[in-house]
């Protein structure tokens, strides 16, 4: 940045300029505060559903090998799934806002529906267990995709934001004060000079 001339206009912008730099420095400060409690939240609730997840996948997987058993084996449950079971195209994603990050929520609007798509004849009450773990299985997977991919952006933010209040606190404001000071004291020393200056023209005077 070019030196300033020491000037009072110059003093009393380097001073607003000061003071508009603290109050970013402290709302940048703020920012990164919540940003790390919401960080630190979402980390316990990926840790939970990754729990979750691989509770219930196993619960799925064991009803899915009783229901091949009672069936008569894995080809009988692979057609009721190509024939019955459809391709979901229901996943939603929508955000919300913190901060000014946008973290989102993941979910399948197939999700609201209770009701078997294969007819119960044919098949037996395991199978229908199966089904209802994995489909709880599948909106806990959606839960910890959200949730991993908002640590992530929370992450990055507040990365930026660290350094936007380092930068501030260790150069932006240092540098305003160090400016402050020397047209202060150019401007003090100038008004010496002129001081002196005035003294010696009245003793020419004299």
């Amino acid at each position: 940045m070019a030196t300033l001339p020491p000037t009072k206009s110059n003093l009393l912008a380097t001073k607003h300029s000061r003071e508009l730099a603290e109050t970013g420095y402290e709302l940048m400060d703020k920012k990164r505060n919540l940003l790390i409690r919401e960080l630190v939240a979402l980390m316990e609730q990926a840790k939970d559903l990754q729990e979750r997840v691989e509770t219930v996948f196993a619960e799925a997987y064991d009803a899915l090998s009783r229901a091949t058993i009672s069936m008569g084996g894995s080809i009988e449950i692979e057609n009721v799934a190509r024939l019955s079971i459809p391709h979901d195209e229901s996943i939603v994603i929508r955000y919300r806002s913190v901060m000014g990050v946008e973290l989102p929520t993941v979910y399948a609007s197939s999700m609201e529906s209770d009701t078997v798509p294969y007819g119960l004849l044919s098949t037996t009450s395991a199978l229908d267990e199966a089904y209802v773990k994995f489909k709880k299985a599948k909106q806990l997977v959606l839960d910890l995709a959200g949730t991993e991919n908002a640590i992530f952006r929370l992450a990055f933010a507040i990365k930026k934001t660290q350094k936007r209040v380092n930068a501030l606190k260790n150069i932006v404001i240092p540098g305003l004060d160090e400016t402050t000071r020397r047209i202060t004291d150019e401007l003090e020393e100038k008004e010496r000079e002129e001081f002196v200056r005035q003294k010696v023209i009245k003793i020419q005077r004299k």
